[in-house]
């Protein structure tokens, strides 16, 4: 296929439209950039729990690339091929091939699911990456609560939900999810007595492994007391269509496996020739420069991003060094580099409903007030009052009203025969 030529607007390209490209994009105002990415908006990703449990409308826990960066182009594909002797990027597109020549390349193509090994984890195991993903584990959820009240029979196994991954995605997915399927339970008169089974497993000695031991304890109990039943030390062994196995032998029957337990670089990076490093990442110095690839930068989840302010370590992917570290590549590409230095604001998951924890400076706080410090947090963090605003009545309307219980389908409906 013939490829297009086209020059990046402003002579930026950014590969990746997430939180790290999409903000750098809009640092660059007016300069301008094209932007590579395979859908037309940013995802903030801290709420797709709330997503998934329909506290919050899908919708409104994105936001449209070309309202993130007004002055940017958008070319919705992905890119194959970097030649960085010719400064150009190979883009494929359903609108077909594009060949993109740049002055500065900035490289922020996020991260994947982190799946090992695990048979039949691929084919039978859901995840939490995407807005797609929220609301297929959504319907999933609430298709087996339908299911088992057409065959009471089925329920033990039909209303088993397995989680495996206790970090802050694992954590935040299990509590908003039990609270949905308790309120669902409620309209069900034929499960009447019938109690939900949910297991977070992880091979670690304890949930929350990033947050002080105190903060991690308290949402342990917080969610034995929902009926969760935790199992550290353990992990998945195999997953097939009818449950999972775990590492300590036990078969749990299960039709929800849910794969929460982490993330990694996007390989596309390394198939772009990037140099990377054991992990995946893309390797930068510090004031993110690849090197050896002159007017080549990275950031995000897919880099190893070296910080100032944490000597001899890396920033972890989150969304909050993921914006600080685009508005130092913003600065850098626009004036004199320097390197990268921030101090993380803190750590904070809500546990469903008016429960918590933070971690703010030397401030540990937990229950109504850690569940308030976290919803303001990603509530400022989220762009455009807009957005805020959308957000602030979805979370009004939850708190007034039952949790919706549609399932939003994904696919076309039959046509009948």
């Amino acid at each position: 296929m013939h490829s297009q030529k086209r020059a990046a607007r402003g002579g930026t390209l950014v590969l990746g439209g997430g939180f790290a490209g999409g903000y750098v994009a809009r640092r660059l105002g007016r300069s301008g950039a094209t932007i590579v990415n395979p859908s037309n908006y940013m995802l903030y990703t801290p709420l797709l729990p709330e997503a998934a449990a329909g506290t919050i409308e899908p919708r409104h826990v994105t936001v449209p690339l070309r309202t993130m960066a007004p002055h940017a182009d958008l070319i919705m594909g992905s890119a194959v091929a970097l030649d960085p002797e010719q400064r150009t990027v190979q883009v494929e597109s359903e609108a077909g091939s594009f060949a993109v020549e740049y002055e500065d390349l900035v490289v922020a193509l996020g991260a994947v699911t982190r799946m090992p090994a695990v048979p039949g984890l691929r084919e039978h195991a859901l995840s939490v990456k995407d807005v797609g993903d929220a609301i297929r584990l959504r319907n999933q959820v609430l298709r087996q609560i339908e299911l088992a009240d057409a065959d009471p029979a089925s329920a033990e196994w039909r209303l088993t939900f397995v989680f495996a991954g206790a970090g802050f995605a694992g954590v935040e997915t299990i509590a908003e999810l039990q609270e949905l399927t308790a309120g669902a339970l409620r309209r069900h008169p034929r499960l009447a007595g019938i109690e939900p089974r949910w297991l977070l497993v992880d091979p670690s000695e304890r949930i929350l492994g990033q947050t002080p031991d105190g903060l991690a304890r308290f949402a342990a109990r917080t969610l034995e007391r929902r009926g969760v039943e935790i199992l550290t030390g353990t992990a998945l062994a195999s997953v097939d269509a009818r449950g999972a196995v775990l590492s300590d032998g036990r078969r749990v029957a299960s039709d929800t496996v849910v794969w929460t337990a982490g993330v990694a670089a996007n390989p596309v990076v390394t198939r772009l020739g990037l140099p990377v490093d054991e992990r995946g990442r893309v390797r930068v110095d510090g004031m993110m420069r690849v090197a050896d690839m002159p007017g080549v930068w990275s950031l995000g989840d897919c880099a190893a991003v070296p910080n100032e302010a944490t000597p001899g370590e890396f920033d972890p992917p989150t969304c909050q060094h993921a914006l600080r570290q685009a508005r130092r590549l913003a600065r850098n590409l626009r004036g004199t580099p320097k390197a990268y230095a921030f101090k993380t604001k803190g750590q904070m998951a809500t546990l469903g409903r008016r429960h918590g924890i933070a971690v703010v400076g030397r401030m540990h706080v937990r229950g109504v007030v850690g569940w308030t410090f976290a919803r303001g947090y990603h509530l400022l963090a989220l762009p455009f009052t807009s957005r805020r605003i959308r957000v602030m009545a979805d979370w009004l309307a939850a708190a007034c009203f039952r949790r919706d219980v549609t399932a939003l389908s994904l696919n076309p409906e039959p046509e009948p025969a």
